[in-house]
């Protein structure tokens, strides 16, 4: 196989980085995703570090576009930036994000030595290395990590020991093995190919491992109000969504009721000056003996205090529990330094919010500890692992609050969906996903969707959910030591491995 011209290997490379985020959403073709990196891996091996950063440039850039052009919707359709800004956006963010990848190549490069293991053992360091950069470096953007995809695949076994970027490890392995294998020939790859194929299959048989054993059950009822996004802060629209949602907290039964991010759009002073009998009346409900728990995202604060994105309960309780969202999503929630001229171009409300408490308390429900997180902030597994530091008061469920409607009826959708299925796996602990428009679900410990409503319809979804205690592997190394170490570590062993080759290349000694 010829690519030809650095032109036409970097357009070849950019549509292998768009074809497999496929993969991401069809997780039933996670294969489709090894072999578009295999594809990446074999190219990589035979070209200069500089042809190695283009193409990881290429390849990057067309998985970043491919798999988020729906941040599009969300800053041209609701946010009001024109259409040629929006556009370049997307293509910025892309490009910037995948140039860790450009970098870490280019080093895996510099760092080749013809042979199959050390080659293949550095294609998947600089993965791992691109890969953690990605989801850490300013406030980090993890959406497609490379694991994501796998949630149905034999790696998948590995998540409760070594999490999604672990997952992505496997993937740049098995690919650089495959790429060895057309480079090398069979025979030189045969072993390793077979080894590797033989730990997934005993990890296969065997599973992953129970690391947590039941608590009990709750019956819980989830809300999806499915409002439009540009209907969500239409002063006509609000009193028959507000209505909407008071009544279908008050028909739930059960044990707990979750409405889902923002489902009261609506500081507490703008909605007593619309209806200053909302909240009474809803705590009033709630305060009854017999009555279930109810969880409700809605925006906290004033200008002098600050606005949080949070959830508060709503109980017989004496103690009011209230969370904050922790990770903000950038020109979303927060403004980075320097770019307040861009989000002045949107319109969007709400637009820069004070920070909650890393590790926040979980919510106590009938022997239950429910820890909630908003919207993207289940994307950082990392974080979450931290409420798992001790055992004792860890989660034993995990509840999602989001509102996709942002970005309209694509696939970001199914995209989060797989993010908090890896979550479970992860944590061995079920995830309930309260949402806006969708995927309001009842996701297992094993990642399995027990009970969903269909996405962008109104409605309320009942089910039980069986909390989880102990904890994986995984929760507790990263509860312990976090990313960073790992993150510094892969840098650094990259940058090793290309001085060596350097210095091979021009005949020094590799001390």
């Amino acid at each position: 196989m010829r690519w030809g011209a650095p032109a036409r290997e970097a357009l070849a490379a950019l549509a292998l980085g768009a074809l497999q985020t496929a993969s991401h959403v069809f997780t039933a073709a996670w294969a489709l995703q090894i072999l578009c990196v295999a594809v990446l891996a074999w190219r990589v091996a035979a070209v200069s570090p500089r042809r190695a950063a283009l193409l990881g440039a290429a390849f990057g850039t067309g998985w970043v576009t491919a798999g988020t052009w729906w941040l599009y919707i969300s800053m041209h359709r609701y946010g009001g930036l024109p259409a040629v800004l929006a556009a370049a956006a997307v293509l910025v963010l892309a490009l910037a994000l995948s140039a860790y990848l450009a970098l870490a190549l280019a080093a895996a490069a510099r760092a080749r030595r013809g042979r199959l293991l050390p080659d293949a053992a550095g294609f998947t360091l600089a993965w791992v290395a691109a890969e953690l950069a990605r989801g850490l470096v300013f406030t980090g953007f993890p959406w497609l990590a490379s694991g994501y995809a796998q949630v149905d695949s034999p790696l998948a076994t590995w998540a409760p020991w070594v999490g999604v970027y672990g997952l992505g490890a496997g993937v740049a392995w098995c690919a650089a093995l495959l790429a060895g294998a057309a480079r090398h020939g069979l025979r030189v790859a045969a072993w390793p190919l077979g080894a590797s194929a033989g730990v997934l299959a005993l990890v296969g048989v065997f599973g992953p491992g129970e690391f947590t054993r039941p608590t009990g059950t709750l019956a819980v009822t989830l809300l999806q109000p499915n409002v439009p996004q540009d209907e969500k802060f239409v002063a006509e629209r609000l009193p028959a969504t507000l209505a909407w949602v008071a009544q279908a907290l008050r028909a739930a039964g059960g044990d707990l009721v979750i409405a889902p991010e923002t489902a009261v759009p609506l500081l507490p002073e703008q909605l007593d000056q619309l209806d200053p009998g909302y909240w009474p009346q809803l705590r009033a409900h709630f305060g009854q003996a017999g009555a279930p728990a109810a969880l409700v995202g809605v925006p906290l604060g004033d200008y002098q205090a600050g606005y949080t994105n949070s959830v508060v309960a709503l109980d017989a309780g004496s103690t009011r529990y209230r969370y904050d969202k922790t990770h903000l999503v950038p020109f979303g929630e927060f403004i980075p330094l320097g770019f307040r001229w861009f989000t002045e171009l949107m319109d969007i409300p709400l637009g820069d919010f004070a920070r909650g408490p890393l590790n926040a308390p979980s919510y106590p429900l009938r022997g239950e500890r429910i820890a909630p997180n908003i919207c993207y902030e289940d994307l950082f597994g990392e974080e979450l692992a931290l409420r798992f530091a001790d055992a004792a008061t860890a989660p034993t469920v995990l509840a999602n609050v989001s509102n996709i409607g942002w970005f309209g009826d694509t696939i970001a959708v199914s995209q989060h969906l797989q993010i908090s299925r890896m979550r479970t796996l992860e944590l061995q602990r079920p995830m309930i996903r309260a949402t806006n428009t969708g995927a309001t679900v009842l996701i297992d410990h094993q990642a399995r969707v027990t009970a969903a409503l269909a996405p962008f319809t109104r409605g309320t979804l009942e089910g039980r959910v069986q909390g989880r205690s102990g904890r994986t592997p995984y929760a507790a190394w990263v509860a312990a030591l976090g990313l960073w170490p790992c993150l510094a570590a892969a840098w650094l062993g990259l940058a090793a491995g290309a001085w060596r080759g350097r210095a091979a290349l021009h005949g020094e000694p590799a001390r």
